[in-house]
Parts: structure tokens; sequence; C-alpha cells
């Protein structure tokens, strides 16, 4: 029975300490993926495609300038050809 019992305990803390490393090895990963500038970015674009693909608000297109402060915008599927 004691045999078993250390058997167990030894189990636990190589496993224990292994786990850990594993752990630390992925949080790691996990960090240096999720602060890196590229998914950053890629997760940016994802973000506003996904915004615009989602949006109930009608694209606008500039029309011809009133002026050079001033310019007119409607909707895309309103445009004249």
């Amino acid at each position: 029975m004691l045999r078993l019992i250390i058997g167990v305990a030894a189990g636990y803390i190589l496993g224990a300490k292994a786990g850990r490393v594993r752990y630390e090895q992925i949080s790691k990963t996990t960090r240096a993926i999720t602060e890196s500038p590229v998914t950053r970015k890629l997760v940016q674009v994802g973000r506003q495609k996904l915004s615009d693909k989602l949006s109930t608000q009608p694209k606008l297109e500039p029309m011809e300038p009133i002026d050079e402060r001033t310019t007119v915008l409607v909707p895309h599927d309103q445009l004249r050809g």
C-alpha cells in the first residue's frame, strides 16, 4: 500500500511539474501571437470587413463637389449612371 501511495505521489509531482512547464510554453506562445502587430492588423481588417458586411447603413459615394469644402454624398444604390 505504501508503494502505491509513493507511486501516486511521485506521478502527481512529476505530472504537475511537466504540466506547469507545458502551460508556461503555451501561455508564452499565445502572448507572442496576440501581441504581434501582424495579428493585430489581421484582426482589425477582419473586424472592419465583418462590420461592413453587417452594416445596415447604405454605402455613401461622393458626387460632384459643390465647392472645395463641400461634397454631396448619396447611397451607392441611388447613383445615376
